[in-house]
């Protein structure tokens, strides 16, 4: 097999809160995202303490989503995966009466999607709630956000049930356990027994969710979504081999609750053996042991190793891992691993035995404009290059594979670091982290590339 099946998904993938900017217009409420305008490591107490932040236009896909859906196409995506604004729909997360203007505004792009032909792959809850939500609730570690979110992705589902037929619960969930503001709207200094019982409120919710779309829109699928953060011992010592299961543990874990129903022995261990107590009403374990997902998706940009030996491990951009001396770091320090990916997606596979989809893969570069005012990011091309061929490699090793949608395909504020000039996509935005620039679109030297292994089915793909 040199060529992907004909019925794979070629595209990419952005977040609400990372393109649209427009944070307060139309009726669209505060979210966490928006309190956030440095980052995800520090985020703002009180609405009065908010400062300007570029999220706040980041790049105008609120107003330009026309041209950028045209340049997609023109790429060749027949799949765009986007986040709906939970705050768009319901600006303080707990009103009865959805927004239409927000409604309505979805209604559009999912519209303009349809006349290329080009499939909504949209996630429900992208790194962002309502911030009025963790205000009065105090987050997802109040149950009764169980059912706000219900009546929005109930909301969600009913009006675009003609419309958006692939759906994904939350995104990156296992990432609320190193970022538990974004993830479940608590303090970063929350405690393990208050992270963990929030987890479990969105878990049931994600069952929720899941139960609801199969219910609704019977021709659906709903997957879940995990950042791929695969571990690998640091060495042969047993020692290490068991620190990396551990690691894995982590974020394995809600895979295993979202695909097979129930919390696994080893988190029960876990909780045992660290003083946590899940409070659990009865039904819970009945309603996660129902609603399996349809798929498995996953991010995956680097892999890490794990050692027994705590001095061994390295802070790095969120995750903190131990350094993996044969592999080479990107300017932001993750390390470039292709082959991880096939490793990955053969783990993931023999695991749970349901068709996989990498949501998320891409290259955060600084990229400069050449004398002719081109950029030629080469580094891009090379790292997505690599990373496509070790998922060809996967699918012949029997992984069952649904599609490929890149990070970032045109340039957007990053989530860790709220700046422009990392920058991942095919499609240059003029804007900066000073907030100045025209946001004129320009097609990267990559932009032409993925065209062609988007048109080739991969053929055009290169092997060392």
């Amino acid at each position: 097999m040199t060529a992907f099946p004909h019925d794979f998904l070629w595209g990419g993938a952005i977040a609400a809160n990372q393109v649209e900017g427009a944070f307060n217009l139309d009726g669209k409420g505060l979210s966490t995202s928006d309190m956030l305008p440095n980052g995800i490591l520090s985020p703002h107490q009180t609405r009065e303490a908010r400062t300007p932040g570029i999220k706040d236009l980041a790049i105008d896909f609120y107003n330009r989503y026309p041209e950028d859906i045209a340049l997609f196409n023109e790429m060749g995506f027949n799949c765009l995966r986007l986040s709906i604004a939970w705050t768009r729909i319901f600006p303080n997360g707990d009103e009865e009466t959805p927004n239409e203007a927000g409604l309505a505004y979805y209604d559009q792009i999912f519209d303009e999607l349809a006349k290329y032909n080009m499939t909504p792959f949209v996630t429900l809850s992208h790194y962002e709630m309502p911030y009025a939500l963790v205000e009065n609730y105090g987050g997802w570690g109040d149950r009764r956000l169980i059912a706000f979110f219900e009546r929005y992705v109930t909301t969600v589902f009913e009006r675009y049930k003609d419309k958006v037929k692939l759906w994904l619960t939350f995104n990156e969930i296992n990432m609320s356990l190193h970022a538990p503001f974004t993830g479940v709207g608590l303090q970063e200094d929350a405690s393990e027994q208050a992270i963990y019982q929030a987890i479990h409120h969105q878990l049931v919710a994600n069952a929720i969710a899941v139960n609801a779309c199969k219910r609704i829109i019977p021709d659906s699928k709903i997957g879940n979504m995990l950042l791929g953060a695969i571990n690998y011992p640091y060495t042969c010592n047993p020692d290490d081999v068991i620190a990396a299961m551990h690691e894995n543990n982590k974020w394995l874990f809600f895979g295993d609750v979202q695909t097979r129903g129930k919390y696994p022995g080893y988190m029960l261990r876990y909780f045992r053996e660290n003083g946590i107590t899940i409070a659990m009403e009865d039904g819970d374990l009945d309603t996660i042991a129902q609603a399996s997902v349809d798929f498995i998706s996953f991010s995956y940009y680097a892999s890490g190793c794990a050692s027994a030996d705590p001095k061994q491990k390295e802070v790095g951009n969120i995750v903190d891992s131990v350094p993996n001396p044969y592999l080479e770091k990107s300017q932001w320090g993750w390390l470039i691993d292709p082959k991880g990916l096939r490793i990955l997606l053969n783990f993931l596979h023999d695991r749970y035995q349901k068709p996989l989809f990498i949501v998320e893969n891409g290259l955060g570069a600084i990229d400069e404009l050449d004398e002719n005012g081109e950029i030629q990011d080469d580094y891009r091309i090379q790292y997505m290059n690599d990373h496509l061929v070790q998922a060809r490699e996967a699918m012949l090793d029997g992984v069952e594979l649904m599609g490929f949608t890149s990070w970032g395909p045109i340039d957007l504020v990053a989530n860790s670091t709220a700046e422009m000039k990392k920058r991942y996509g095919f499609i240059y935005v003029d804007r900066h982290d000073d907030g100045t620039g025209t946001l004129i679109r320009k097609r990267k030297k990559s932009f032409y590339w993925y065209q062609d292994v988007i048109n080739s089915r991969g053929q055009s793909l290169t092997v060392k």
